[in-house]
Order: structure tokens, then sequence, then C-alpha cells
């Protein structure tokens, strides 16, 4: 029973970081109507602009993670107002492929100023907290309790707010949306500013729980598109339970088979959702 919830603990840690991956994911299919595959590699640039300020201002990595949010949102922003913008009348494959592209090059530039060699925020061991036999790092707590707050802050923001209402409104009918006034293109950098963040949030978590390397996003980037596809691809909302579910699912894995075959199992179950329901588990609202 220890071993079960200890494993719990851990794939809600992971569902976290995975979480806010696709609720990124989810927002920029939802309004710009492709799958943005250089999310992940958004995740490895916000974990390495933070580490940035880290090492020249000699701070904790919380302090540093605004500023690796606003850096990576402000990349984000870049591709999309140079790359982007100037293809969104093309076919969504288009989209898609540029986007493959866009993510060679991140890794590249990543693999160039960096290394290619691990990194880490902070050296040393983190004493796990003992609770009950279960095992329990600070660093599981910040991911967990900034998840949440970070959801409810982006609730709040979609419903309260009038760029978070315009941006419901531009998911459901991007056309309909425009012909109401609504400023098409500062909702899409308002979303790329939001799904950068998130990204960036998550690639910090993922390089606390683990280490920094320039595939890191990469290689979590399966879990995520599962996470997405299962919510509903185009839901946050459903992308928030997906993501819990897949880091769950990968984590209750590992005693039977090798940890390795992690990405394996986000996969096909992926897949299975894609044959039973192809619109994904949670339906409702997209935005």
């Amino acid at each position: 029973m220890i071993d079960f919830l200890q494993l719990t603990i851990y794939g809600i840690v992971l569902g976290s970081i995975i979480s806010l991956g696709a609720v990124g994911l989810s927002l920029i299919y939802g309004i710009l109507r492709f799958p943005h595959f250089a999310h992940g590699d958004l995740f490895t640039l916000g974990a390495y602009m933070a580490f940035v300020v880290v090492v020249f201002f000699n701070v904790p990595v919380l302090v540093a993670l605004p500023f690796g949010v606003a850096l990576t949102a402000l990349v984000a922003v870049a591709i999309d107002q140079t790359v982007y913008r100037r293809l969104r009348k093309v076919k969504p494959v288009i989209l898609l492929i540029a986007s493959v592209g866009i993510a060679l090059i991140l890794r590249s530039v990543i693999q160039l100023v960096w290394g290619s060699g691990n990194r880490v925020y902070e050296a040393g061991i983190q004493m796990p907290h003992l609770w009950m036999g279960l095992r329990i790092q600070n660093d599981h707590l910040i991911i967990v309790g900034g998840t949440i707050l970070l959801v409810i802050a982006l609730h709040l923001f979609l419903q309260k707010t009038k760029v978070g209402k315009a941006m419901r409104a531009m998911s459901d009918n991007s056309d309909l949306a425009q012909v109401t006034g609504i400023d098409v293109n500062r909702i899409i950098i308002w979303t790329w500013i939001i799904g950068g963040g998130l990204a960036a949030v998550a690639g910090i978590f993922l390089a606390m729980d683990t280490r920094l390397h320039p595939v890191m996003g990469w290689r979590l980037l399966l879990p995520v598109f599962a996470a997405a596809i299962l919510g509903g691809i185009g839901r946050p909302y459903g992308a928030i339970a997906g993501g819990i579910i897949i880091g769950l699912v990968q984590e209750y894995s590992t005693p039977f088979l090798s940890p390795a075959y992690k990405p394996a199992i986000a996969f096909a179950l992926m897949i299975l959702v894609l044959i039973v329901r192809p619109t994904g588990i949670f339906v409702g609202r997209k935005v």
C-alpha cells in the first residue's frame, strides 16, 4: 500500500508538469487550429532561461522562474510574429511542418549555447520529508502547489477578464469573433504569451524534479500531446485532467515495466482514446 501511495505522489507530480504543458498546447490549438510541435522545446528553453538567471545572479530557482517565463513568452511571440503569422492562411499541415522546423532550431540553439550535457539548478541531494512512510520532497510540494495556483489563475483569467472572454469567443468561432470587433492579432499574441509562459513553468518544474538537458522537453512532448488528446484537444480544462491521468498511469506502470517505456504507455493510451473516443473523454467548452 505504501508503494502504491508513493507512486501516486510521483504520478501527481509528473501529471502536474504534463498538465501545464497540455493546457498551453490546447489553448494554442483551440485558437490557432494547429498542433504546435515546438511546444516541448519551449519547455526546454524556459528551463534554460531560468538557469541563466540562477547562475548569473546566484538566486534560487523560484526567484528566477518569472524571468524564465517572461523571456520564453517573448520568444514564443517573436516566433509567431516572424514565422507563423505569415502562414496563417495556409493549410494547418504547413503550420505543423513549420513548428517541427522551429523545434529543431530551438533545440540546436540550446545545444550550441549550453552544450549537450546535464545541468542542475542546485547541486547536492535534497532530503525528503517522511510522513507515514511516504517520501515527499520540497520540490514536489512546490510543483503541485504551483500548478494548482496557475490553474486557478488561468480559470479566473479566462472567465473574468475581457481578454479571456475574447479568447473563448475566438475558440468557438474565430470569424464571428472578428466580425464582432475582437482584435484577432492581439488575442493571438496573448495566446502565445500564456502558452509560452505555461510551457516555461512546466520546463522549470521538470528541471527541478529531474535535471536540465537539451532534449528534456522533446521527450515529454508525446505525454503532453497524449494528455491534450485524452482531455479533448483544444479543451484546457480537459487537458488538466488528462495530464494527471497520464502522469499516474506512467508511474503505476513502473513496477511492471522499465521507466524507459513511460512514453510508450502515454502513446498507447493516446491511440486507445483516438480509437474509442476521438473527441476526447472530456466533452465541453473548448476554452
